[in-house]
């Protein structure tokens, strides 16, 4: 292959911040990876990081929405999903007591995920977690 080939396949959906709007997210990222061994993992890290940015910022307010990208290399499948912001604080995988009823989620998509990656800016976040088609050193098979 050219150094300067690529054969990324890359697709974005734009959902309005509706809660009803995570199963299209789900069903999108099912309908693309299907046959992958990797669609199930990614099907539930789309669904928490969508559900997290319509709980969490902005884009769950009447005007707000939510990003989805979802690139496939035969290395790695990674899947974006960016926020309308409006909250002081960037998303971050917390250790949440056992009896609390928030705060797992981005700790669920770092143990599914070889790599999980959080951008912050003026205008929302986010949030890329990675698959490696094949576990690399330090990772864990999906």
């Amino acid at each position: 292959m050219h150094e300067y080939t690529s054969t990324a396949r890359v697709w974005g959906l734009t959902c309005p911040g509706f809660p009803e709007e995570v199963s299209r997210a789900r069903r999108w990222t099912r309908d693309i990876l299907r046959g992958s061994p990797l669609a199930e993992d990614a099907e539930l890290i789309v669904s928490e990081l969508s559900a997290n940015a319509i709980l969490h910022t902005a884009s769950g307010h009447q005007s707000g929405s939510f990003h989805l990208a979802l690139a496939v290399t035969s290395q790695v499948v990674a899947l974006s999903v960016t926020d309308d912001g409006g909250t002081g604080t960037a998303p971050k995988a917390e250790h949440a007591d056992q009896n609390a009823t928030h705060g797992r989620g981005l700790g669920m998509v770092s143990a599914i995920a070889h790599r999980v990656v959080i951008h912050d800016s003026q205008a929302g976040h986010t949030v890329t977690a990675e698959l490696f088609t094949s576990a690399r050193e330090g990772g864990h098979p999906c």
